[in-house]
């Protein structure tokens, strides 16, 4: 059955669940039934119990006669007629009513009474038995009207507790059956689906943990077969495929780190030779050649420290660079970082604000070094886009588990397009472009990298204030012996 297709088996198992139901049901109905019969005449009264003692009702009428029109005839006569089951109406022979069990009015007026001697109707909803009292003279004295119902009754205590259970069994019998049929053959179909769609999802599990390899067992001629063998196909062309981006990805990282190493010693030269000639009187130069020189050592300096950041993102993106936790006080590393900017800041006429929350002064173990790359990046980027008379905010919240950095700046607020691309490799926004000093947009990816190494994560987001703010975090662990 797991190789039908799946309108198949769905049919199959209605078709199942409505068999198996009705057959049920018909065992179950037919087991009440034996009981039924074997409980009848001793716990429970047939349904014309009552009726089959008319015979003898009508006798005692017959052999009493007119004597049973005296109200004190009431006795013996409901000695003979069953209360229970039977309700019984006196009339005399004009159609009044002299006593009786019950005042329904089972006939209308006297001369229907007349017309319903020796004959049975029904009325009220019962069956009414009218029996003629003959007089002394042979005529007609009266009439008693004995009403009854064609039902089943209980004979005994067991007998009513018996009849309600049998009632309630029948009618519920073929829903109950029908609900577990419809539980037991729909876990049998959800078992055969889920079985494929539990090892497609690992599937999609392993592939998300960049594992391709892995086989999916399944084989049936059925829609989740063919889909089961299309998601094979697919993992292996996808397996071929991220084998020659992850072979192209890893010649490109070694070609990044050889041409950085590469560029390191000519840029060092021509760093070193562009210092030696400045470091001449300026006797034996003109204006002009100073002025190029300055150009020279600028950018040099510029492309050495690209170069650097190169050998960084290589060294980063490689599985062997590990965060190395070493013993850190939060509140003087701070204090001697903000410091080395201090200066530039003065000079850019930009007010450095700081609030640091939580025990700066407990010591904590985490990597120093990348925490510091971080603030250089984070920081020096705030600095280059923050205009004169501006201020940096720098809100760090300590915890037990990790560290909080938000640092906020009056510069332009970020644009849809850098919330979305601000941490991609050599995104450099509008913004950034049209800066004085201009840069590689390495920045905030190495700020992204490193806090990912450090077990957090980084986001920017334009605060309520209108300023631009990166928000970094990554996990600390609690100092030795503290």
């Amino acid at each position: 059955m797991t190789d039908k297709p799946l309108k198949s088996q769905i049919r199959l198992t209605i078709v199942l669940i409505i068999v198996t139901s009705l057959l049920a049901t018909i065992v179950t109905y037919a087991a009440g039934i034996a009981l039924f019969g074997y409980l009848l005449d001793r716990n429970i009264n047939p349904a014309n119990h009552y009726e089959a003692q008319l015979p003898d009702i009508e006798a005692y009428i017959g052999e009493r006669g007119a004597s049973l029109l005296d109200p004190d005839a009431r006795e013996r006569l409901e000695g003979v007629i069953p209360l229970e089951g039977i309700d019984y109406q006196v009339f005399d022979a004009a159609g009044g009513l002299l006593y009786g069990s019950s005042k329904a009015a089972y006939v209308a007026q006297p001369e229907e009474l007349i017309r319903r001697i020796n004959t049975t109707f029904t009325a009220d909803g019962r069956f009414v038995k009218a029996v003629p009292v003959p007089g002394e003279a042979g005529g007609l004295a009266g009439a008693v009207l004995l009403a009854y119902e064609l039902r089943v009754t209980a004979a005994d205590n067991a007998g009513r507790i018996w009849i309600p259970v049998l009632a309630a069994g029948l009618i519920v019998t073929p829903f109950v059956w029908f609900v577990l049929a419809l539980l037991f053959f729909t876990k049998r179909f959800a078992a055969r689906v889920n079985k494929p769609l539990a090892m497609l999802m690992e599937a999609v599990g392993h592939i998300r943990e960049r594992n391709l390899d892995f086989e999916l067992d399944y084989r049936a001629d059925n829609e989740l077969g063919r889909l089961s063998a299309a998601f094979s196909e697919m993992k292996d062309e996808l397996k071929r495929s991220l084998a020659a981006q992850w072979r192209m990805e890893e010649e490109r990282r070694s070609m990044t780190e050889a041409l950085a190493h590469d560029l390191k010693t000519p840029m060092s030269l021509i760093l070193g030779y562009t210092e030696a000639l400045l470091d001449e009187p300026e006797s034996v130069r003109t204006a002009k050649q100073t002025r190029y020189l300055g150009i020279i050592r600028e950018n040099a300096e510029k492309s050495t420290d690209l170069v650097r950041r190169m050998q960084y993102i290589s060294e980063l993106e490689s599985a062997g660079l590990t965060p190395r936790p070493v013993e850190v006080r939060i509140g003087p590393f701070l204090a001697r970082k903000l410091a080395h900017y201090e200066l530039e800041a003065q000079q850019r006429r930009i007010r450095i604000e700081t609030d640091i929350r939580g025990e700066a002064e407990a010591p904590v173990r985490f990597d120093r070094e990348m925490a510091e790359r971080i603030l250089d990046n984070v920081i020096t980027n705030s600095l280059e886009h923050t205009p004169p008379d501006g201020r940096i905010r720098i809100k760090v919240d300590i915890r037990p588990d990790r560290v909080l950095y938000e640092i906020c700046n009056t510069g332009p607020a970020f644009g849809k397009k850098d919330l979305e691309n601000l941490f991609n490799k050599f995104y450099r926004g509008e913004e950034a472009r049209s800066s004085k000093g201009g840069h590689a947009g390495l920045g905030l990816y190495i700020v992204r990298q490193l806090a990912a190494k450090m077990g957090g994560e980084a986001r920017a987001y334009n605060n309520a204030s209108g300023e631009a703010c990166i928000a970094i975090w990554h996990a600390v662990e609690p100092a030795e012996g503290s």
